[in-house]
């Protein structure tokens, strides 16, 4: 990598704890999914399995509510008083809540106070995820040079990819191992637990990191960190936060119709769960591949373009590939159907990421980036299912689901084409600016 005067172990040591803590995030958010049946029946016990596997998802949905809260406080935090300590505080926070839905005990042991313990304890991993995102990506945008930003911060989103495969593994593994009622009985609890074992690795690495903002910055090099090119035709903050807004809505939406896959398989296909968890596992594998084509082609081609060819590319693709998937439904289409919405949807992150970053200032972008991130994921993360599962239901028609992602497509493409390119090697007459200006 070139590193226009960074060390490159500086930057490696920032990726792998960037790394980590989206694992984490990511570990939490598939495994919670992947048992909600045991966790509702440990805290929302029911005669009706529908009244208990409801209130297992709506627990998991409220760790939305938190991450505007996250986004705000954190944000705020880590511009005022630095990103590695911010960084290491949001890990403090997930490990907390992690361990409270791990460890709390059921319904039959204390009653009420058990659902409250893990709802608030949701809520407060919501508010650590809140503010990783916003943070770690200003962090990255910052201790990487001009030349390699894109594939550095690709990274980041790769790493997302690789935990949702390596998170689906370890969750089938645990229920063959043990059997379904050891796995209701207490599998869950050392499932969800799994992923304390990688926080105080998370701790350590970050705790050894360089500070990049701030009066702890000192003795970092600074020779290229932070100094972005920009022109009179730049994005402006407010600008960036408003195209910023629709892409993450749009990139948020596209990734939930991707996990909705097991669900349209079983649901609407009538194939079995095996198969629509593969399908999931496909497109995150097309997502890894995505994301470090985009990161290369952002450094290469400058962030607009690398952001114009995938979301084109959205507009035509979704709605041949259902149509394919719904006149021969079975693992082949499925898959491969998976595997490349899952790889242009991916080479667009990185991008996102980097242009956003880039057009908001120094002095506040944690804050910014991580509400601009925050709240889509917020909005759209926690209704995107349950509006496909409505659509579908008052359409009677399987397409729908690909003409919603045209339809973001579209949207996205609009915003894309208000966007100024802020990549400092693509700009003309750019002039320079110093560090916190």
């Amino acid at each position: 990598m070139v590193n226009d005067g960074h060390d490159p172990r500086q930057v490696r040591r920032a990726v792998a704890a960037v790394a980590l803590g989206n694992a984490i995030e990511v570990y939490d958010f598939v495994i919670f999914a992947f048992l909600a049946v045991q966790i509702g029946k440990a805290f929302f016990p029911s005669h009706d399995p529908y009244a208990s596997l409801m209130g297992s998802l709506a627990t998991f949905a409220v760790g939305f509510v938190g991450r505007p809260i996250g986004a705000h406080w954190l944000g705020r935090r880590a511009d005022r008083h630095g990103r590695k300590p911010t960084l290491l505080l949001s890990m403090v926070l997930m490990g907390v809540g992690l361990a409270g839905v791990a460890l709390t005990p059921d319904y039959a042991t204390i009653g009420v106070a058990a659902p409250l313990i893990v709802i608030a304890a949701r809520i407060l991993q919501g508010v650590a995820m809140g503010g990783e995102i916003g943070i770690s990506t200003s962090y990255l945008v910052e201790i990487a040079g001009d030349a390699d930003r894109g594939r550095v911060t690709s990274l980041q989103a790769a790493s997302q990819s690789v935990a949702f495969v390596m998170t689906t593994v370890i969750g089938f593994g645990i229920s063959a191992a043990i059997g379904p009622e050891a796995l209701a009985a207490w599998g869950w609890r050392v499932a969800l637990g799994l992923g304390l074992v990688i926080l105080p690795v998370a701790i350590l690495m970050r705790q050894s990191l360089p500070e990049t903002h701030g009066p702890q910055a000192r003795g970092f090099d600074r020779r290229a960190r932070d100094v972005i090119a920009v022109t009179p035709a730049a994005n402006s903050p407010l600008r960036a936060i408003v195209i910023g807004v629709i892409l993450f809505a749009s990139g948020t939406i596209a990734t939930y119709c991707s996990n909705y896959t097991a669900t349209f398989a079983q649901a609407t296909l009538h194939l079995s769960s095996t198969i629509g968890l593969g399908a999931s596992v496909a497109a995150s594998i097309g997502g890894f591949g995505g994301s470090l084509l985009g990161g290369w082609m952002c450094d290469r081609f400058g962030r607009k373009l690398t952001l114009v060819l995938p979301f084109a590319v959205m507009l035509l693709l979704p709605v041949p590939l259902f149509g394919w998937i719904i006149a021969a439904p079975g693992w082949q289409s499925l898959a491969a159907s998976s595997l490349m919405l899952g790889l242009f949807s991916g080479i667009s992150g990185p991008a996102i990421y980097v242009s956003v970053a880039e057009s908001l200032p120094q002095t506040n972008r944690a804050h910014l980036f991580s509400l601009v991130y925050a709240v889509p994921i917020a909005v759209f993360g926690g209704t995107t299912q349950l509006f496909l599962t409505w659509l579908l239901h008052v359409t009677a028609t399987p397409l729908a689901v690909a003409w919603v992602r045209v339809v973001s497509a579209g949207i996205a493409l609009l915003a894309i084409s208000q966007l100024r390119e802020s990549a400092p090697h693509r700009q003309v007459g750019a002039t320079r600016i110093p560090h916190g200006a």
